[in-house]
Order: structure tokens, then C-alpha cells, then sequence
């Protein structure tokens, strides 16, 4: 999920490139499930391309198989399975009968993934560590994937609303992945590290929360992540900054 950092090597190494291959795989999939109206298939298929493409990185830094190669082809991978596959399934699902305006709002959201992913790129070696700029791809793929199971708790009386929320919800997305809106990005782990119990604790309650209602929480993770990155970078940074002059001063 775009965390590539350390060395990399012009090499080309097999097993972190089975993970990536393997997400891609699973955004095909999803990709044929989509077209034959499976859409809760097609979403799972997003989410577990997501799993392999966390997998990925995290193997290729254990093994220190990180490679130019493989930043190229992840990139490649993470544009079908969270870009392509995502539009895809929201215009089969929900934007279809919107005509040319379901068209455009799909095809803006794959790409504004192309364009998150091109930038991301050629930006690594400059940014920090601790947040992305603009909205990751996998998150916007999986949020969509995430709104097909959350659809049967909505209400039977907003119901003729939710083609238009869903138009909404990925323009949104589109934006926000080529906005320059901070997302944190969970490499960095000095909170953890500092409060490992606390911790350790908070990320059992979580999974515990979230597997007790998986289609129900599991959205509301990803619209709790969604909203974050606006809520730090126009509330909680600019404070920050307010608090910094004043000490200055």
C-alpha cells in the first residue's frame, strides 16, 4: 500500500512480486465478478488486493528485496485494483443510471488514481515519512468496496438517495486523492513504541469492535480515515502553527 522505503535496487525479485501479482489477480477477478453483477465478491476481491499489496512491501523490506522494478509494477498493480476495478464496480452498481454523468465521475476517479499514483512516485525521496499528500489509492478503492457491504443497513426510506450519496461519495474520492490534503500514513511507529501496552490494547478493542459487525464498522473505518485527513490538515495543523508563531514570538 505504497509504503516503499529503504534501498532500492534495480533487481528484479520474485517474492514480493508474487504478493503484488497476487493483488493484481484478485482486481481482475473482482473486475469479472463486477461485470456479472457479484458485487460483494468484486468488493472482497478489492479488499484482499489490498491485504497483498500491504504484503508486498513489507516482505520486499524483511527480505531487502526492494527494487526499482517493483515500485513500477506496484504502481501498475495498484491502478487496476484500486483505480479500474473500484470505478468499474460503482458505475455496474450504482452509477449506471446516470448515463454520461456515471461515465465521467467513474473514469474521473481511475484517473485520479493514475494521477495519485504518478505523483507519488516521483515524490518519495521528499516527503515525509508520516503523512501522504493527497488520499492513497487502496484507500479509495476499499472505501468504495466497503460502501457495497455497508448498503443493507441503510434505511429502506433513504434508499432512492443512495445512487446520488455514492455519486457523491466518489467524487469526493477523486478529489481527494489529487488534492494535497495530509493522510497519515502509519510507517512511522515512535507512539507505539512509546506506548506499547496502551497500544496493543486499542488495536485489540478495534479488531475486536470491527469483527463484531464487519459490514457495518468496517465502513465507518474508512470514513473515520476519509474525514481525518481534511479534519488534520485544515483544523489541527493550522492550530498547530498558531501555537508555533506564538512561541516564537
Amino acid at each position: 500500500m505504497e509504503q516503499k522505503t529503504g534501498p532500492v535496487h534495480k533487481g528484479v525479485y520474485i517474492l514480493p512480486n508474487l504478493f503484488t501479482t497476487a493483488s493484481l489477480f484478485s482486481g481482475f477477478r473482482g473486475l469479472l465478478w463486477a461485470a456479472s453483477g457479484e458485487y460483494e465478491a468484486c468488493a472482497m476481491a478489492i479488499l484482499f488486493s489490498a491485504l497483498m499489496d500491504g504484503l508486498d512491501g513489507k516482505v520486499a523490506r524483511l527480505t531487502n528485496t526492494a527494487s526499482e522494478f517493483g515500485v513500477q509494477y506496484d504502481s501498475l498493480c495498484d491502478l487496476v485494483a484500486f483505480g479500474v476495478a473500484p470505478a468499474f464496480l460503482v458505475w455496474n452498481w450504482q452509477l449506471k443510471q446516470f448515463g454520461r454523468l456515471g461515465i465521467a465521475v467513474a473514469f474521473l476517479l481511475a484517473v485520479c488514481g493514475a494521477l495519485r499514483l504518478a505523483r507519488f512516485n516521483i515524490s518519495t525521496a521528499v516527503t515525509s515519512k508520516k503523512f501522504f499528500t493527497g488520499l492513497p489509492i487502496p484507500a479509495a478503492g476499499c472505501t468504495l468496496a466497503a460502501m457495497v457491504f455497508f448498503q443493507p443497513y441503510v434505511p429502506e426510506q433513504l434508499m432512492h438517495a443512495f445512487p446520488a450519496f455514492t455519486l457523491g461519495v466518489t467524487f469526493v474520492l477523486s478529489f481527494l486523492m489529487v488534492s494535497r490534503v495530509r493522510y497519515a500514513s502509519f510507517k512511522e511507529y515512535g507512539l507505539i513504541k512509546a506506548h506499547p501496552f496502551s497500544s496493543m490494547v486499542t488495536a485489540i478493542l478495534l479488531f475486536v469492535l470491527v469483527s463484531s459487525e464487519p459490514k457495518l464498522l468496517g465502513f465507518m473505518v474508512f470514513a473515520g480515515y476519509l474525514i481525518s485527513g481534511p479534519v488534520y490538515t485544515f483544523i489541527i495543523l493550522p492550530r498547530r502553527s498558531h501555537k508555533l508563531l506564538r512561541s516564537l514570538a
